[in-house]
């Protein structure tokens, strides 16, 4: 079983390297994989870049290059929902993008009966039991993620929150949950909230990423043991 790890920046990728062991190094379409062990169990771990395509080329190597069994995105968002704060942690149950128009998907390839892309129902189930052991800072939610290539403005919050009333937001979600979607690769992604409608901005997405960065490296982290545990039961 090899599992890959996407985070979309440097910052949501370094907590990680510490801990993987045996680390070695694999160059491919401009990007850098560290191939190693993180609790004894096989990872890829990659930053892709920002952005929908860089996310779905990073995808698309893991499984056809690194032969990765399932991918868990980890990292940061901000938070649609009101009752979200700061360093809270979404989980996805559903992923979708907000800036493709809905026909494209259900029309063409991959002829979707909806919008929206599931994770995989046993992550979320594995998800559950890895938060209620570590209790990670701020609080956990399962939800819809939504994604599109813009730092969202109030005027397009309340136009996406209206359309499709996603928990948080981000730029690659749904592009690797596409991907994996089409390769019949189960995914799920971990994000935590580092700006809100409360505080928006790039200012303060910077000044939270590294600790919202970490809040979502536990938590994978964890979600890599009740996997490990799982298979060998």
């Amino acid at each position: 079983m090899k599992i890959g790890i996407l985070c979309a920046g440097d910052e949501e990728l370094s907590p990680f390297l510490p801990l993987i062991k045996d680390r070695k190094t694999a160059e491919k379409a401009m990007l850098k994989f560290y191939i190693g062990q993180i609790n004894s169990i096989e990872v890829i771990a990659l930053f892709s870049g920002v952005c929908k395509v860089n996310a779905a080329i990073g995808t698309q190597l893991l499984i056809d290059v690194f032969g990765a069994d399932m991918i868990i995105n980890s990292g940061t968002a901000g938070g649609m929902a009101p009752d979200l704060e700061i360093f809270d942690t979404v989980i996805s149950t559903e992923v979708c993008y907000h800036d493709v128009a809905p026909n494209i998907l259900t029309e063409f390839h991959p002829w979707m009966k909806t919008i929206f892309f599931p994770a995989d129902p046993k992550l979320i189930i594995l998800s559950k039991n890895a938060v209620d052991k570590i209790r990670p800072a701020g609080k956990v939610v399962w939800g819809r993620m939504a994604t599109g290539e813009s730092f969202i403005t109030d005027e397009g919050r309340q136009k996406i929150n209206q359309e499709f009333a996603p928990l948080t937001v981000d730029m690659e979600t749904a592009s690797i949950a596409h991907v994996c979607y089409v390769n019949c690769i189960p995914f799920i992604s971990i994000r935590c909230i580092t700006d809100t409608a409360k505080h928006s901005g790039i200012n303060n997405f910077d000044e939270n990423c590294a600790k919202a960065s970490a809040i979502a490296k536990d938590i994978t982290v964890a979600l890599l043991t009740e996997i490990k545990n799982s298979h060998c039961e």
